[in-house]
């Protein structure tokens, strides 16, 4: 029998005791469990009741098991198991006491520059470590970070990551898009896969964040955020922080160009930049984030999948208020 809505706490669950629900990422409910054989707590991913039975949500829990299991770095979660039971999949990974980076930029944030970059170069180590294992995360945001007590960033959720190795069946069958609104690179947007210039675009939103307080492109809803990455133009920060750096602001500048030839190439470059600042290109400044996209934004897969979906939704809405006018 499959799992038919959220779990709850004393709830067992194959060999594992719900402790408690702490967040819903993706297509899955998380919980923290107790592995009754092992005897420790641990972090249990099940899919939630409407993509039960989807084969590519146990091919997603068994590629992020197989990523988490090849990286080995101080700010990767580790993986720990995957299963199913009852014909539900389900993905074990350890647990980590901290919060999230989301928490900790709404409490700090904006943060000095000198521990923004103490920060952010802790979780581009990470990255790092993901990128020479040609892994791409393609899903970083403030959620899938945590912050240990001791101040170390713990990279989590490699659900939406592309492998050497990967084809396209997670990409397309989960979500019409690879990541979330505020920390998508434009070439996501359109529908392309992505590269270690997509995590590097994502990083640079966040570092932003962290210095600012706030991420660069706002709007109403989603296709509006997307259509800022496309065509809005990313502030100057030196000119919305005071005291703050050119030479900041311009490896911000170069995380967030439009193009993805046109940032860093990798993040040995994102690093040695942090690490030597009288190095930085700072003309990068005068330019703009990247020019305009030539194909219009709202052909994007992204936007079309969308916009389609709203038009369904408006005519459904349409259809039940006409047939409650005739029945009266």
């Amino acid at each position: 029998m499959a799992i038919s809505s959220r779990l709850q706490i004393g709830d067992q669950f194959d060999h594992f005791q719900i402790r408690n629900h702490i967040a819903r990422g993706g297509m899955s409910d998380i919980y923290t469990a107790y592995d009754l054989l092992a005897g420790k707590e641990v972090v249990l991913k099940v899919p939630d009741r409407m993509s039960i039975g989807d084969p590519a949500q146990y091919e997603r829990f068994q590629r992020e098991l197989e990523v988490m299991k090849t990286l080995n770095h101080p700010a990767i979660q580790k993986g720990l198991a995957s299963g199913t039971y009852n014909n539900t999949p389900y993905l074990v990974t350890e647990l980590i006491k901290g919060e999230s980076l989301r928490d900790f930029i709404a409490r700090s944030a904006p943060m000095n520059a000198e521990d923004a970059i103490a920060l952010i170069m802790k979780i581009a180590d990470g990255l790092l470590h993901c990128h020479e294992n040609q892994i791409i995360h393609r899903d970083l945001k403030p959620e899938n970070i945590l912050i240990t007590p001791e101040g170390q960033p713990i990279i989590l959720d490699f659900g939406l990551a592309l492998t050497k190795n990967s084809h396209r069946v997670t990409y397309a069958n989960l979500s019409g898009a690879a990541g979330t609104p505020d920390y998508m690179a434009p070439e996501q947007i359109e529908g392309h896969r992505g590269d270690n210039r997509t995590d590097i675009y994502a990083l640079g939103i966040m570092f932003y964040e962290m210095l600012k307080g706030e991420v660069p492109f706002h709007g109403d809803n989603n296709l509006a955020i997307m259509a800022q990455h496309l065509k809005g133009s990313v502030p100057r920060l030196d000119k919305e922080i005071h005291g703050l750096s050119r030479q900041v602001a311009a490896i911000v500048s170069k995380c967030l160009q439009r193009e993805p030839e046109l940032r860093y190439s990798s993040l040995k470059e994102f690093i040695n930049d942090l690490e030597n600042p009288d190095q930085v290109d700072i003309l990068i400044l005068d330019k703009p984030t990247g020019l305009s996209k030539t194909a219009s934004w709202w052909r994007s897969p992204v936007v079309v999948s969308v916009g389609t979906a709203l038009i369904i939704l408006i005519t459904i809405i349409i259809i039940a208020l006409l047939l409650q006018h005739f029945h009266k």
